[in-house]
C-alpha cells in the first residue's frame, strides 16, 4: 500500500483539499493502525444535492448527510477498495452548527468514513460512542 492509493477528486464543487501528501500518510497510518490495508480509497468532494441524489439512489434515503461511504470489497479481510463521498456544504453547516473548524470536522468525516470501512458501526448508542472515541483518538494524531 502506497499513500498514493488514497486519491482526492471533485464531482461538482470547486473544492481542494491542503497538505494532500500528510492527509494520505494520516489515512494510510489510521488505516494501518487497524490492521487493514489500502487498495483503492477516493474522496469525492460534492454539492448537498449531489449527494442526496446518491443516497436516494443508491441507498433509498431521503435525506441529507454529510458522507456515503462506498465499500467495494467482497469481504473485511481483502485491502480497502472505496469511494467516499463528502458533501462540502453539510460539512460546512454542521462544522459552524457544533462550533468546530471547518478543517477539524471535515477530517473527522474523513475519518469516519475510514472508520466504518475498517468495520466500525454507529447504529446503536454503544456504537456511536466508540466511533466517537476512535475519530478522536486518530483526529488527536494529526501532526498537520
Amino acid at each position: 500500500m502506497g499513500v498514493s492509493d488514497i486519491r482526492f477528486a471533485s464531482k461538482d464543487v470547486p473544492f481542494q483539499v491542503k497538505k494532500i501528501l500528510d492527509l494520505r500518510k494520516w489515512i494510510a497510518s489510521t488505516v494501518a493502525a487497524e490492521n487493514q490495508s489500502v487498495a483503492s480509497v477516493q474522496y469525492v468532494w460534492c454539492s448537498d444535492e449531489a449527494l442526496w441524489e446518491i443516497n436516494t439512489k443508491f441507498l433509498a434515503h431521503d435525506t441529507y448527510t454529510d458522507i456515503i461511504t462506498f465499500d467495494y470489497r467482497e469481504s473485511p479481510e481483502e485491502p480497502i477498495r472505496s469511494d467516499l463521498y463528502i458533501s462540502v456544504e453539510r460539512v460546512k453547516e454542521n462544522a459552524a452548527e457544533s462550533g468546530t473548524a471547518f478543517i477539524d470536522e471535515l477530517h473527522r468525516v474523513m475519518i469516519h468514513g475510514i472508520l466504518h470501512l475498517c468495520g466500525y458501526g454507529d447504529n446503536t448508542p454503544a456504537e456511536k460512542a466508540e466511533m466517537t472515541e476512535k475519530e478522536d483518538y486518530y483526529l488527536s494524531l494529526r501532526t498537520f
